[in-house]
């Protein structure tokens, strides 16, 4: 009876271990790049993301209504804002036990551009933006819950660019010639 009762103690310990956060396949963000953004202007942010191989994940417009895009959500400070992401298109991909059915996936690494803009208002300084990545990561068999890469960088908002405006000399009223 005891050696059951520790059996199963041992499975039921098992178990829960593999469910603990971060047991899960997971995806890695590369350092990012400080952006230098003018006050009222704007400035490419780029965003590396690596999918752990052997496993693939939703791409931002994935085939289906029923699966989870993967997508960026940003904290960003007052005055600044992220706009214009774009993501890579999904590769079509399809399982074993589905052939007929075409997954948009994305694997490997994977990189995500958007926009960081910073009104004319804001004062001119460095500021960290917070962001995460929300994706679903699944293998040949399964899918996991769903999961986020937290993201961080720094903005700089610069003074705007001089803007000489170059003006003509007057013109006389008669021509010579």
């Amino acid at each position: 009876m005891l050696k059951r009762t520790l059996s199963l103690v041992l499975a039921a310990a098992c178990c829960a271990f593999a469910q603990l956060p971060g047991s899960n396949p997971k995806v890695t963000a590369a350092p990012i790049n400080r952006v230098t953004v003018p006050q009222g202007g704007k400035a490419k942010v780029e965003l590396v993301f690596r999918v752990m191989p052997g496993f693939h994940i939703n791409s931002n417009k994935p085939n289906s209504d029923l699966y989870i895009p993967t997508a960026m959500k940003f904290d960003a400070p007052t005055d600044i804002s992220i706009a214009g992401m774009h993501y890579p298109a999904g590769e079509l991909l399809s399982l074993p036990f589905d052939p007929d059915t075409k997954l948009s996936v994305y694997t490997g690494d994977i990189t995500v551009t958007g926009l960081v803009l910073a009104a004319k208002s804001a004062p001119r300084g460095t500021y960290r933006v917070h962001g995460d990545l929300r994706y679903q990561a699944c293998d040949n068999r399964s899918c996991y819950p769903p999961s986020t890469v937290p993201i961080a960088f720094d903005v700089t908002v610069a003074k705007p660019a001089s803007t000489s405006v170059h003006h003509n000399p007057a013109q006389s009223p008669h021509i010579h010639n």
